[in-house]
């Protein structure tokens, strides 16, 4: 018996690498999925699609996270549909490589708007709406226990995240709601490839203990995990799914 029958999931970001995988795999375990995204209506779409051809249940959302409205509608739609909330996973993200000394206040804004507030704002709707035994997954990254130059803006961003989760996990225990964190390492998505070299990415898998970069199921394997039954006693845990790397 699939193990999220019956669950209802919001996933983020899910037209494309982490997310998607995400979303495709929370299916086969049984849940029906919330396909959000920014840009892309045409992946999105064709993640629903995916989902759809194996038997499961889907709807492609557009909300931009970081403007709390949408937010709002994004659930709201879910409700409408489905009647309920019962997982939540905030992939969605930017990443910006840059100096400390060179970050623009703009760019500072849009990584914070997305990274930090739209978590912030989904998490709170979730609060709101969620049904008691819920699951809510947040994303950091490995690299906020890396010393990285250039990452200075996306790892104040990503350890708000790790914060937030500790600290709601303790308001929604009582309502056995589990609240954790994955903190993964060098992943082959575009959002990591996009701007490095060949080099750079060699490097990197040179630094974790198990030789590769992940794959974006390494990633989604371990959030269909925590969104189990099985996962009922670990809650605001920051869970490094990164092959060794820190």
């Amino acid at each position: 018996m699939a193990s999220l029958a019956g669950k209802v999931a919001i996933v983020t970001g899910a037209s494309r690498g982490i997310g998607r995988a995400i979303a495709l795999r929370l299916s086969q375990e049984g849940a029906s999925v919330v396909v959000n995204y920014a840009r892309g209506a045409d992946q999105a779409k064709e993640v629903v699609s995916a989902i759809e051809a194996a038997g499961g249940k889907a709807l492609a959302v557009q909300a931009d996270v970081s403007k709390t409205a949408e937010i709002r509608d994004l659930f709201d739609r879910t409700q409408a549909t489905y009647s309920q909330v019962d997982i939540l996973v905030n992939n969605a993200g930017v990443i910006l490589y840059k100096p400390v000394a060179e970050v623009t206040e703009a760019e500072f804004d849009n990584l914070f708007a997305i990274n930090v507030k739209g978590t912030f704002f989904a998490c709170q709707e979730a609060a709101k709406r969620m049904a008691e035994g819920g699951r809510i997954v947040n994303f950091s990254s490995s690299t906020t226990a890396i010393m990285m130059p250039t990452y200075g803006v996306y790892v104040a961003t990503k350890g708000a995240v790790e914060q937030l989760t500790r600290s709601l996990a303790k308001e929604l225990g009582d309502r056995q709601i589990t609240v954790n964190v994955i903190s993964p390492g060098p992943t082959d998505t575009e959002l990591f490839t996009v701007g490095k070299t060949a080099e750079q990415i060699q490097r990197f898998t040179q630094m974790t203990a198990l030789g590769r970069l992940g794959k974006v199921e390494d990633i989604a394997d371990v959030t269909a995990f925590l969104c189990s039954e099985q996962a009922r006693w670990i809650t605001g845990q920051n869970i490094r799914v990164n092959g060794g790397i820190a």
